[in-house]
């Protein structure tokens, strides 16, 4: 008769919940590679960005303080988060819902609010990705940000990420994926052009400045223009708004998402 060279146990199935960090180890880093093979999403949060940083800085095509790189380059940065914590997020979401990827991840050990921070994970990784990258870029195109500003940047960031994440999930979570997919898209394309993205504030019409100041994206973009240029605080109105509409669409996200 031949021993046994296992252990008692070591097959045996232990069904349950597994750790919530392995868990949330493997979510975030499936729902990351998801994104990054994503051709629409890469263009989205990526090609666009790059294709408005370059020709922003080196084209005349709207005016701007000189040097043009010091106001472009953060707002493409404001514009690569809102893309992806925003409309990838939402767009994702609303064909995940369609298609019944929620629903069966819901019938999984994994809880709820581990879905969800894994996929805000996941979006803080594509963030880092596209900072790296833009933030390269840039400097070879002649941006020289203040370091001191740094710190307040990444504050900033993580706050955009937390707000645009919470509106995209709100987004995502409640309409139907084909409205969603063209409402998040609009939204972005009016932010771009109005929301303090391309043009300072400052630049704006009166009432459409007052408007964008309170938007997530003039507040982002401002804030980064402001502390990356003269590596001072960006002021609390920028803090204060990002983590308002953070708040304000979280409590909302909560009460009215569908799984379906």
């Amino acid at each position: 008769m031949t021993a046994n060279r296992f252990p008692a146990g070591t097959f045996t199935p232990q069904p349950g919940a597994g750790r919530p960090l392995r868990m949330l180890t493997a979510q975030a880093g499936t729902e990351l590679k998801l994104a990054l093979r994503n051709g629409e999403q890469v263009l989205l949060t990526l090609l666009i960005p790059i294709v408005l940083l370059i020709g922003l800085s080196l084209l005349d095509i709207v005016a701007l303080p000189t040097p043009r790189i010091a106001t472009v380059a953060p707002g493409v940065l404001a514009l690569a988060v809102m893309s992806t914590a925003f409309t990838g997020q939402a767009i994702a979401l609303g064909f995940d819902r369609r298609y019944g990827v929620i629903r069966r991840l819901a019938a999984t050990a994994l809880p709820r609010w581990l879905l969800v921070t894994g996929r805000l994970a996941a979006v803080l990784g594509v963030v880092v990705i596209q900072t790296v990258v833009l933030g390269g870029l840039a400097l070879a195109l002649g941006w020289r940000p203040e370091p001191a500003g740094i710190g307040w940047a990444v504050l900033l960031v993580l706050l955009g990420c937390a707000a645009f994440g919470a509106l995209g999930i709100l987004l995502g979570g409640t309409l139907r994926a084909e409205v969603t997919l063209a409402v998040a898209n609009i939204v972005w394309f009016l932010l771009l052009l109005a929301g303090g993205i391309v043009l300072p504030i400052a630049q704006l019409p009166g009432p459409l400045g007052a408007v964008a100041s309170v938007l997530p994206s003039g507040a982002l973009a401002e804030g980064l223009r402001t502390t990356l240029t003269t590596g001072a605080a960006p002021g609390w109105s920028p803090v204060l708004v990002l983590l308002g509409w953070a708040v304000a669409a979280t409590a909302l996200a909560i009460r009215t998402v569908r799984l379906r």
